[in-house]
């Protein structure tokens, strides 16, 4: 068709590979990719001899992203930098220890419920469950309920 083009791959940028199927989406918008000034594909439920089915995230382009948010989503994807069509480096996730403004504290006492401005931080408890808990008053939030 004239005038469209298939993105296969991308001269410079990142693509997260290995993304547990249906996880894609989340990951799209939390790393706010549906406001970007660049070239974006998402490609969803994608044959995967490893996984079965995958979704993967193509960005052009861009070479750093918040890889803390990425490893809460879906610590087992893989992320391989690109420059000149070749990948120069793979990033490894891991699930954050602590993370800031991704979960937020839903105790109505919390201090985060009065003082807005303070940072939601939440410390990893239980990494096999994914649970983390609130660094002002201690309550529990399932890494699962992003």
């Amino acid at each position: 068709m004239a005038g469209q083009r298939l993105v296969n791959s991308i001269e410079k940028g990142i693509v997260i590979d290995h993304i547990q199927a249906g996880m894609g989406i989340k990951l799209f918008r939390y790393l706010n990719l549906d406001k970007a000034g660049f070239t974006v594909v998402m490609i969803m439920n994608a044959a995967s001899k490893r996984m079965g089915r995958k979704d993967i995230i193509k960005i052009q382009d861009i070479t750093d992203l918040d890889y803390t948010v990425i490893g809460l989503i879906d610590h087992r994807a893989t992320i391989s930098v690109i420059d000149g069509g070749k990948i120069i480096a793979k990033k490894p996730l891991t699930l954050p220890s602590t993370v800031q403004n991704v979960l937020y504290c839903k105790n109505p006492r919390c201090v985060t419920a009065t003082e807005k401005q303070m940072p939601h931080i939440f410390r990893l408890q239980n990494a096999g469950e994914r649970i983390y808990k609130c660094a002002y008053c201690e309550e529990y939030v399932n890494g699962f309920e992003l």
